[in-house]
């Protein structure tokens, strides 16, 4: 089961980097063109937050079973000084937790603004910040601090 959850979790990114890529250009077209904010915008919104949240639930359930968390939890002393280890037992989760909530946040305070532009700043800004904090934190193929392949096998 964990290596199936790993891989679905692994595939799981990409949605969630698309989604929030393609909500991103949209939030900032919108907002610096001053369109108007569509239903369409508004389900683009909210499925990208729906794959987010599928993607923490997955996740939340890997780090629980996750061997590496569990070597970290229980080896703390001598695991917070391995990178690899530290990485999964601590890193990852906290900054994606953190842009999650960002995200979540931002959706939120979206849904309420008044007017089109506000809606698409808010998401615009939110977002990327986001974005950003997802993308330091995925253990990339080529990161010199921890990798691992773009795509895992079922």
């Amino acid at each position: 089961m964990y290596t199936s959850l790993l891989a679905l979790h692994s595939l799981i990114r990409w949605l969630v980097l698309i989604s929030l890529l393609f909500t991103i250009c949209r939030a900032y077209r919108g907002w610096l063109l001053n369109k108007a904010f569509f239903k369409f915008d508004n389900t683009v919104r909210y499925i990208t937050v729906t794959i987010v949240h599928i993607q923490l639930t997955i996740g939340l359930w890997l780090y629980f079973i996750s061997p590496i968390v569990h070597y970290f939890l229980y080896n703390f002393n001598t695991a917070v000084h391995q990178r690899q280890i530290r990485f999964f037992g601590m890193e990852h989760i906290t900054v994606m937790l953190i842009s999650i909530v960002l995200i979540t946040i931002g959706s939120a305070k979206a849904k309420r603004k008044t007017t089109d532009k506000e809606k698409f700043r808010t998401i615009a800004i939110w977002f990327s910040i986001a974005l950003v904090l997802i993308l330091s934190s995925i253990p990339w193929a080529f990161s010199p601090l921890t990798s691992r392949p773009y795509f895992r096998p079922f």
